[in-house]
């Protein structure tokens, strides 16, 4: 009834533990570390870039002037931010680059959204709690990608909890939510411009009412089974099966498979 995640079901620890070992290492070596991890910020840029594209492109003249110029100088902005990140080479100065696109792209999201109703408009990314229905919407589908992502990785057999890109905290799935930065805009953020019924508490969080909320997995598992050409391998896939793929090219890099990370970049 809180809408907080309660429990999952898993069978046994699997996977090579020298995997593990190198994954630590990586994780503690810094030049190695940043590698991964700007493959991924510069992916999440150029991912929200497309999602801010898509909706420049299918709002066509229905948007206003000042909405169409906050939506291409944020296109612009987003190539530059993936590219500076393609090239850093410090850690915390790349986490200010993923910062940097994350508020650039909220920063005009509300313009992605056809909502004819000011009372369910975005304002600004809240989270604890979602203060609006596109944030309740967004908080809902992150939560279900991030399980997906934790389970892709612990099924290649690496530790969810390790990650680079995210600060190590006792609870927290860093290397799942490193994971999911990559898918967060073409699986979670392109569902979630559609709206659904909501309920406001009194401290004005916005929850899911429970008719929305199987809508929206309704609408989640539908959108996983839709496929397309995954642009490294270069093969047909369901979108649901995208986590699977990243956490093994993951691996693969990990083990020295892969000279680098290639992160999903949809195009």
């Amino acid at each position: 009834m809180n809408g907080r995640f309660l429990a999952r079901v898993e069978g046994p620890v699997s996977g090579n533990v020298l995997l593990r070992r190198e994954q630590y290492r990586v994780m503690d070596d810094g030049p190695t570390c940043t590698r991964v991890a700007r493959s991924i910020v510069a992916a999440k840029a150029l991912n929200q870039r497309g999602v801010l594209q898509r909706a420049l492109r299918d709002h066509g003249p229905a948007l206003a002037d000042t909405a169409r110029g906050a939506l291409s100088a944020a296109i612009d902005r987003m190539q530059d931010i993936a590219r500076r990140a393609l090239h850093e080479t410090d850690l915390d100065r790349l986490r200010g680059h993923e910062g940097e696109a994350a508020a650039l792209y909220f920063g005009v999201f509300s313009h992605a959204l056809r909502v004819a109703d000011s009372g369910l408009a975005f304002r600004a990314r809240s989270r604890r709690p979602p203060m609006d229905p596109p944030n309740a919407l967004l908080s809902f589908i992150y939560t279900l990608l991030v399980h997906d992502c934790r389970g892709a990785l612990e099924g290649v057999g690496l530790d969810p909890a390790a990650g680079f890109l995210h600060r190590l905290r006792p609870g927290r799935p860093s290397l799942a939510l490193d994971l999911m930065e990559e898918l967060r805009a073409p699986l979670a953020d392109r569902l979630a411009l559609s709206m659904g019924d909501f309920r406001v508490m009194e401290n004005g969080a916005v929850l899911l009412q429970e008719a929305s909320r199987k809508a929206v997995l309704t609408a989640w598992q539908e959108r996983k089974r839709e496929e397309i050409e995954h642009p490294f391998l270069k093969e047909r896939a369901p979108l649901g099966l995208l986590p699977h793929l990243q956490a093994s090219l993951l691996a693969r890099t990990l083990r020295g498979d892969l000279d680098a990370y290639p992160a999903l970049v949809w195009r």
